[in-house]
């Protein structure tokens, strides 16, 4: 992976970018069938969707500040009540997805936050018929399981988290950020899916 911290940020732009455009291209969609629609019924209707697709937007807008930019602030910790919403804000997007919160901690350090946020978003990327998203951290240890009937976990992705090898893209900047931030903290990574319907994630950091 090549260091250029500029052309990495704007892979993680154009992630963010990607997983905006579908609701924000309803909206846009919604808007002109309103200007149209004289339908009391179908009017409201209109407006439940655009309700919806704006909540979802702000709901990424939220994570991805988190999980990706400086949210939270410039301290060494964040409110796990905020990573805790924002997580829920982003499983919110699909109802067929169950979320599991196993954080007792108050404040969470920044690097183990953001590692959790980006391994909730490749484990939640993987359940693609639903199922159950399990998220916690504890003692240096961040875990992020998912159990359904069909888990996809793409082959790029998992180059990069299980020994640090594949392409720099959009698609695997969540991966490589979660890579570059453990070792920074001399930390590893582990994946394990050979159990039939379960993805585990984890990342082990020094206290």
């Amino acid at each position: 992976m090549s260091d250029n911290s500029v052309e990495f940020a704007s892979l993680l732009c154009s992630r963010l970018c990607h997983d905006l455009l579908s609701p924000v291209g309803a909206m846009t969609n919604g808007l002109e069938l309103l200007a149209d629609e004289d339908d009391p019924d179908m009017r409201a209707r209109v407006m439940e969707l655009l309700a919806d697709s704006a909540r979802t937007s702000a709901d990424r807008l939220k994570f991805f500040r988190l999980a990706f930019g400086a949210g939270g602030g410039f301290g060494e910790t964040l409110d796990a009540n905020e990573v805790k919403a924002a997580v829920e804000g982003l499983v919110r997007a699909n109802p067929r997805i169950e979320l599991g919160w196993l954080v007792e901690m108050p404040l969470i350090p920044k690097t183990a936050a953001k590692i959790l946020l980006n391994l909730t978003l490749i484990a939640f990327d993987s359940l693609v018929r639903g199922g159950r998203l399990d998220a916690g951290v504890e003692h240096g240890e961040v875990v992020v399981r998912a159990e359904g009937t069909r888990i996809v976990l793409d082959a790029e992705i998992r180059g990069v988290l299980a020994n640090g090898q594949g392409a720099v893209t959009s698609r695997t900047s969540a991966a490589w950020l979660i890579r570059r931030l453990a070792d920074e903290e001399g930390g590893s990574i582990a994946l394990a899916d050979g159990e039939q319907g379960v993805l585990l994630l984890a990342a082990t950091l020094p206290a």
